[in-house]
């Protein structure tokens, strides 16, 4: 890891912590707010519901950046979809991937660019991107990626219609999942998009707060 000092509009504007986290065996250092609870904003939250859930590294993004780091990713476009502070698209950068990580909050974005030249990543870029509105020039990709994005049921149905536009014809898009109800609903809901969504593995995690199971779908075009 090449060792940097924290950005200084990110040091002026959070109270900053650092989380340890291993990926087959490659230890990264990931910046973080500190306290999720001190970013929670009445104001955002009565706009759009928002909670800032990409302040942490969960357990499906670590079941999620195991995953991608034993792929091959040379000459292989890579799309993030909910990036957080980082950690599954910098496990893909290290596999060789040339990597868009997105998400819906700006500070979400400023970590993992810190974070990916934190680790010396330079093949990280970030954009801001509403699965609602998704922007028109994003492209296709041969990966997709997403963990722990199935909150609501809306959630599924955004994340299938993101995975329509996104996916190259024959790529593979992969989302793990903690055992979020919404993610019973998956595959009908990837069926009408014209998507097959399956469960390949289920991953036991020891977490701090008890060991979830951690399911890893693949999902790719129909025919």
């Amino acid at each position: 890891m090449q060792q940097t000092e924290a950005p200084l509009a990110l040091r002026r504007r959070f109270e900053l912590a650092t989380t340890e986290q291993f990926v087959i065996g490659r230890r990264y250092e990931l910046l973080r707010p500190r306290s999720v609870d001190d970013l929670i904003s009445e104001e955002d939250f009565a706009i759009d519901e928002r909670i800032p859930y990409w302040a942490d590294c969960w357990p499906s993004a670590c079941v999620l950046a195991d995953r991608i780091a034993s792929q091959v990713g040379q000459d292989r476009r890579l799309l993030e979809l909910g990036c957080g502070i980082g950690l599954v698209s910098l496990a893909a950068a290290q596999a060789g991937f040339d990597v868009l990580a997105t998400d819906y909050y700006g500070d979400a974005l400023e970590f993992t660019a810190a974070n990916a030249a934190r680790h010396a990543l330079a093949n990280v870029d970030t954009r801001l991107v509403d699965w609602r509105r998704l922007p028109e020039d994003l492209g296709t990709f041969d990966v997709v990626l997403a963990s722990d994005v199935l909150y609501e049921r809306p959630h599924a149905e955004l994340i299938a219609a993101a995975l329509a536009r996104t996916l190259a014809p024959s790529g593979l898009a992969m989302l793990s999942d903690p055992g979020r109800r919404t993610a019973d609903s998956l595959g009908e809901v990837c069926c009408q998009h014209g998507l097959t969504a399956r469960c390949v593995e289920r991953v036991p995690y020891l977490a701090a707060n008890g060991q979830p199971t951690i399911s890893i779908f693949e999902i790719r075009r129909t025919g």
